[in-house]
């Protein structure tokens, strides 16, 4: 009975060991030195070296001189631990009401009548870090505002950050609102003189 049982154990330990711990680890070796920013999570970090997010995931960003992100329904919002959508259905009426709402202020804070769907949707993980281009541009005027920018500057830094679609075809067009956001207080620092 012994001899039966015996190559089972040292198969399941064998396989543990190896596809457990051997391979994992051979996997994240490779990773990190073929795509070290990658493999360690993306991390984006200011000028001390600190780590002020992830280029992976969105934050929430509510003050006027920054591009605002997607509405997220993780947790209490932006929530990593949490992430997920609102398991609201399409014909949900909690959904309609919430979504009417921000696109009624979102219409009556830019003036703009048409509205990009992600400016009032939110993604399947609520941690989405990019928006559309359309939504990115809409918020122009309130961040030159903010900024003390002129709006072309503002537009004109938003497009340099606009991403094609993966080898010109895979995905859409989008803007990395972290990413964006650095860019931002880097070319256009809140309070410098506005410039013609």
């Amino acid at each position: 009975m012994l001899s039966d049982i015996r190559p089972a154990i040292v198969s399941t330990i064998l396989f543990t060991v190896l596809l457990g711990l051997v391979y994992p680890l051979a996997i994240t070796g490779v990773a990190k030195l073929a795509f070290p920013y990658q493999a360690e999570g993306s991390l984006v970090r200011d000028s001390a070296g600190h780590v002020v997010g992830s280029a992976l995931l969105a934050q929430p960003f509510a003050k006027d001189e920054y591009l605002h992100p997607r509405p997220s329904a993780a947790g209490n919002g932006y929530d990593p631990t949490s992430s997920g959508g609102s398991n609201y259905g399409p014909l949900s009426a909690d959904l309609a009401k919430r979504i009417k709402g921000d696109a009624a202020a979102l219409r009556q804070s830019t003036g703009h009548v048409q509205i990009p769907d992600d400016a009032i949707t939110t993604s399947a993980s609520g941690l989405d870090p990019d928006i559309s281009p359309q939504y990115a541009l809409l918020q122009v005027d309130r961040i030159a505002k903010a900024r003390g920018a002129a709006a072309d500057e503002v537009r004109a830094l938003i497009q340099r950050n606009i991403q094609s679609p993966l080898f010109g075809f895979i995905g859409q067009p989008r803007v990395n609102v972290l990413m964006t956001n650095r860019a931002l207080d880097l070319a256009l620092p809140k309070g410098q003189p506005k410039r013609a």
